[in-house]
């Protein structure tokens, strides 16, 4: 597996453009990726029960198995806004299709943005008409962007069925994340061969150890959303289950939405530090995976990283609101520095840790020495800004 510059549209087969269609003040608002034929389709959303129009929509055409092209807005999320709000999903795809030649059940459409607003037809309806199947890439990145401050991207390689399959990503989410499948939207292209049920699988196992371990400020959104497009215009044999080549792609997929998945965490709004925090020796794995997340996304935490105070006390009493057994063992370390060991403090010098706190990237390490269970979560840390942009945010 290799990891290389690319964009969405890096895989064989896929373009994708953007455009500035006035829902944004300036920027980029309005993005969309085609494939050039129909391409195999999964999907994971949002588990609020407060679903945007679009969530509702796409649901219904990954279940299909295809689709072709993606479209998505940023500024307005199109949730909690009525019958009209799913009329105007639908209008969009309508815009999609007539301008590209595509049938409208091909089309999916994701908005991310203010909720409460309805909308803006025509500009919508102008943009569409505006974008380009030849258009210039990298540009989707930037126009699906609410709070992000940077774009988030990768693109990886590898040999399957000796065919080189390609699988790029692009994602944003900055505030409003902690899916339970941020706000969160994930697109991934590939031009592997592979049906629509072995992708929906493998796409539904990876995110419960990538996507659904990250959190910024403990809400889920209403419009979260990952699609994967497989076109299989690389050539290679259709992945079957229960080979090296499933496994190979099944890497591929796992490490991009591990990428992206931190890649999001880094950029948590007002965030000044990334929060990696591993649990091992748990019960089960899925057990490891729930006291990691808790860890990480303790407010307690979080704010004791961002003012770099190596205060374990905070990280033991998340593991203990979710732990369900008796966690009489522990074994935590900051920054590589053990600060309690069979669940007795240890001295440390406080002014060095507190020092090494103060780095881009913080690394916390519990063993609860119980069983085999493994799990990693990512976050970030919770600052100052963070009140400052949300207090604002609709103003």
């Amino acid at each position: 597996m290799i990891k290389k510059d690319g964009t969405i549209a890096s895989p064989k087969g896929f373009t994708a453009d953007a455009v500035h269609a006035g829902l944004k003040y300036k920027n980029l608002d309005l993005g969309i990726i085609i494939s050039e034929i129909p391409a195999q389709v999964a999907g994971v959303f949002t588990k609020n029960k407060v679903c945007a129009a679009p969530v509702v929509l796409d649901r219904t055409l990954v279940k299909s198995g295809e689709i072709q092209a993606i479209l998505c807005n940023s500024a307005v999320a199109n949730a909690v806004t009525g019958d009209q709000g799913m009329i105007n999903a639908m209008l969009t795809q309508k815009f999609v299709a007539k301008k590209f030649n595509i049938k409208e059940s091909l089309v999916a459409v994701c908005s991310t943005g203010v909720i409460g607003v309805q909308l803006p037809m025509e500009k919508i309806e102008t943009g569409i008409n505006r974008l380009s199947e030849n258009g210039q890439a990298d540009r989707f990145a930037k126009a699906i962007l609410t709070t992000d401050t940077v774009t988030k991207t990768v693109t990886l390689t590898s040999v399957i069925n000796d065919k080189t399959v390609t699988m790029s990503g692009v994602c944003k989410g900055s505030g409003m994340i902690h899916p339970n499948m941020c706000t969160m939207l994930a697109f991934i292209t590939t031009d592997a061969n592979i049906s629509h049920e072995l992708l929906q699988k493998l796409l539904s196992e990876v995110t419960e150890t990538t996507f659904n371990q990250i959190t910024v400020d403990g809400d889920t959104s209403t419009n979260d959303t990952v699609l994967v497009m497989a076109n299989a215009m690389a050539g290679n044999e259709a992945i079957k289950e229960k080979t090296q080549d499933y496994e190979i792609f099944k890497a591929m997929l796992f490490e991009t939405c591990t990428i992206l998945a931190q890649k999001i965490a880094a950029d948590g709004e007002g965030a000044t530090k990334f929060i990696e925090v591993s649990v091992s020796g748990a019960p089960t794995d899925e057990r490891a995976r729930m006291i990691a997340k808790k860890i990480v996304g303790s407010n307690l935490v979080k704010t004791a990283i961002f003012g770099a105070d190596p205060n374990w006390g905070r990280i033991v009493s998340s593991i203990g609101q979710a732990a369900d057994f008796e966690p009489d063992d522990i074994l935590v370390k900051i920054q590589n520095e053990k600060v309690l060991e069979h669940s007795t403090p240890l001295y440390f010098d406080k002014a060095i840790l507190s020092q090494k706190l103060k780095e881009k990237e913080v690394m916390i390490e519990v063993d609860l020495n119980k069983s085999q269970g493994y799990g990693k979560a990512w976050g970030c840390d919770l600052t100052y800004h963070y009140v400052e942009i949300n207090a604002t945010y609709t103003s």
